[in-house]
């Protein structure tokens, strides 16, 4: 190896100079292979061992420097070596290592709004050091229709078809919270039958969501079967919808008051019949993603959330109890017919995605066995509070009596009005806490609605949950977030 002394190097200096092996400020892809190789040899065997004892110019090499950062840079990083009397080797060494840091820019990435697994209008920009996530940011409000703004200028029995079209997988557990904020305002107390009734849909409603949440977040991964299987499902329940409101979606069957109808003759028999043969398809959905390989792989440890940040983003439903927390509104503040019935609460222990997908299939046998319950308990009675102000005549009273009809005409064209006060009222819907805050003024319409839907807390966690996790992975943290935009945006 070639050796320099001070005086060689002023000599020499031009040349040197010349081929930017200090003075240069930028550092080439083979400077930083070299200095990656460099970085392993330990640097006593770079020191130089027998020194050339000539003039010493009295300058050291960084000083030679015209760059005073770099000159700094060096000096820091040359330590016990002797400035004076370097090797070549060294020399390029050194200059490699005070470079300033290469500087490495993230790509971004796009996902959805166009998406198929964005479930909705949902728009993910991803920042990306190569497959890894590194941060994702949502981009919300594309289905955002002013729905709170809008229940400002409805009476309160307009305002509730509003409640279907949130979240369009759970319709009737948003009827159901809103009709239970409007009857603390009212104070007034529904009929026991109307309470067993609400509970049986409530439960229905569960199984129509969690359904469609685990076979697209199964199809989202990669398994098509249990997303047919649930459809087939899915339609006798829906059916079960039309057959008691008239609507197989948006269904405004549960009302301040009560429910608009009676169940009608022959659907017990036949929701009975549904639970006798609903859990062996379970059992298939069970079979097929429980301890399979593939899906085991692509959900366990994906997306854990412990239990305190499960708490401090707000998750609620089946994203709380897949932490570990035992939090379910049916139980610590039970509404309708839930404080007579018998049901677990099941819980997760590691919070990530393969825990919550067992915390739904649970939820669904607990479902079947509360119907089963609300069948066998239904007692007979009224399904509206007996008040002609709020709940209207039937059809039969209407062609007999003309004050029936004045009744009918006024409830529907100008409502009741509600006495001022304000009020929060929650229920467990399929995916959490859906609240209502509503505020009334003494008319007959509401003065303030303010909606509390729990999917925008889970998206809320979502960089959080995808932070270091693979690209192929954002797509199953948002299928067990089960996210409806409907709500989200509102």
């Amino acid at each position: 190896m070639l050796r320099h002394t001070v005086k060689q190097l002023a000599k020499g200096w031009k040349s040197f100079h010349s081929s930017s092996v200090i003075a240069s400020t930028k550092i080439s892809q083979e400077q930083l292979e070299v200095y990656k190789q460099l970085e392993s040899i330990p640097r006593e065997k770079l020191l130089v061992k027998d020194p050339y004892e000539g003039e010493a110019l009295g300058k050291k090499v960084y000083e030679l420097v015209p760059d005073p950062e770099v000159r700094k840079r060096i000096q820091e990083a040359a330590g016990d070596m002797q400035l004076e009397q370097l090797t070549e080797f060294e020399l390029s060494r050194l200059r490699a290592s005070c470079e300033k840091p290469v500087e490495f820019k993230n790509f971004s990435l796009n996902f959805g709004p166009q998406h198929p697994s964005a479930h909705g209008v949902l728009r993910l920009v991803l920042e990306l050091d190569g497959e890894l996530v590194k941060r994702a940011d949502p981009h919300i409000g594309l289905l955002h229709r002013g729905t709170e703004k809008l229940i400002e200028y409805k009476t309160f029995l307009q305002a509730l078809p509003y409640f279907d079209r949130l979240d369009y997988v759970s319709m009737m557990a948003q009827e159901q919270c809103y009709s239970l904020a409007v009857e603390k305002l009212l104070k007034i107390e529904v009929p026991r039958r109307a309470k067993y009734i609400r509970t049986l849909f409530g439960e229905i409603t569960r199984l129509l969501n969690h359904l469609l949440a685990i076979t697209t977040h199964a199809m989202d991964v990669g398994a098509m079967s249990p997303f047919l299987w649930a459809f087939e499902e899915r339609e006798k329940l829906m059916e079960f919808y039309e057959r008691a409101s008239g609507a197989r979606l948006h269904s405004a069957y549960v009302r301040p008051g009560g429910v608009q109808y009676d169940i009608p003759l022959g659907l017990s028999d036949d929701i009975y019949r549904f639970c006798e043969q609903f859990p062996a398809r379970v059992d298939e959905i069970e079979e097929m993603l429980t301890a399979n390989r593939i899906w085991k792989q692509r959900t366990v440890d994906i997306g854990i959330v412990t239990a305190k940040d499960a708490l401090n983003f707000g998750f609620s439903g089946p994203m709380l109890r897949g932490s570990g927390i035992a939090w379910d509104l049916r139980k610590s503040q039970p509404y309708d017919a839930y404080d007579e019935v018998e049901f677990t609460v099941p819980v997760g222990t590691h919070g990530d995605c393969y825990d919550r997908y067992l915390c739904r299939i649970e939820e669904m046998r607990q479902s079947v066995s509360i119907i089963v319950q609300c069948l066998n308990q239904m007692p007979e009675g009224e399904i509206k509070v007996d008040d002609r102000k709020i709940s209207p005549p039937s059809r039969a009273n209407m062609k007999q009596s003309m004050e029936s009809l004045i009744h009918h005409f006024k409830l529907y064209s100008e409502g009741y009005a509600v006495p001022a006060g304000e009020t929060y009222r929650a229920v467990e819907a399929p995916k959490g806490e859906f609240g209502v805050y509503l505020i009334a003024n003494g008319t007959n319409r509401p003065y303030r609605c303010r909606i509390r839907p729990p999917g925008f807390y889970h998206l809320s966690a979502l960089n959080h949950m995808c932070q270091g996790h693979m690209v192929a992975d954002v797509v199953t943290m948002i299928g067990t977030q089960d996210i409806v935009f409907g709500e989200v945006d509102r």
